[in-house]
């Protein structure tokens, strides 16, 4: 019974003031869907993946060597290596002459991700930017300048492209949809604290049943509101 009385407090609390419980949430979503949709910049993602080729040295390796599981994990730290070279300040100094970019290497490096796929020996080379056809360019580009640079520095074979990048036709950010919806959520949960904020500071009296709760002591009568000579 105490439950159910507090629940219909609860409820009235938020009913007296639905105004604030239904325009906060909105308010929220309409300021996040104009950010997310007239402000903020698409940020687009390209990608490519290469996979360096053996040394000459171990190319007459036997097939059951070269299967070898310690030989795949020998080269799956070798793949780490031709990631630092990558991300390397030559092979970016490379890319922005190439490409005429006017950035500074380190502008270019918070561009470019490179990590070994896991359990292989490929790289994947990623490249954000706000320009679409600018990522996958820089992103084959580096594919290029690095496969030049490992076979100088690694005396490798070769460098094979297992995929070229393609211009991105969506964004990976901002998701709008989701900034939405994380906005109205937020706007729904600070608009009911905003509610139960102001009924806690609110200590007037207005109906018989706060005067009850406030005293704890019975209403006797109530005095109606009426105006002198009518």
């Amino acid at each position: 019974m105490e439950e159910k009385i507090e629940l219909r407090q609860y409820w009235n609390v938020l009913r007296k003031r639905w105004m604030i419980v239904v325009a906060l949430p909105i308010i929220a979503a309409l300021t996040s869907g104009v950010i997310s949709f007239l402000v903020i910049k698409p940020v687009y993602q390209a990608s490519t993946t290469l996979i360096v080729g053996k040394k000459a040295a171990e190319s007459g390796q036997a097939a059951s060597q070269i299967l070898d599981n310690s030989v795949l994990l020998a080269n799956q730290q070798l793949a780490k290596t031709y990631a630092t070279i990558a991300q390397s300040r030559t092979v970016e100094q490379n890319v922005i002459k190439d490409l005429n970019l006017p950035l500074t290497t380190e502008r270019l490096d918070s561009m470019i991700s490179v990590n070994p796929v896991k359990t292989t020996e490929i790289l994947e080379i990623q490249v954000t930017n706000t320009n679409s056809e600018l990522a996958a360019s820089i992103a084959n580009t580096m594919a290029q300048e690095f496969s030049k640079a490992v076979i100088e520095i690694k005396k490798v074979d070769s460098v094979s492209i297992v995929d070229t990048a393609v211009i991105p036709d969506k964004p990976i950010k901002p998701n709008k949809t989701l900034n939405v919806l994380i906005a109205f959520v937020v706007g729904l949960m600070a608009s009911v604290g905003l509610v139960f904020l102001q009924e806690y500071l609110d200590n007037t009296v207005k109906t018989s049943s706060d005067v009850e709760e406030l005293l704890g002591i019975p209403v006797l009568g109530i005095i109606p509101d009426y105006e002198l000579g009518k």
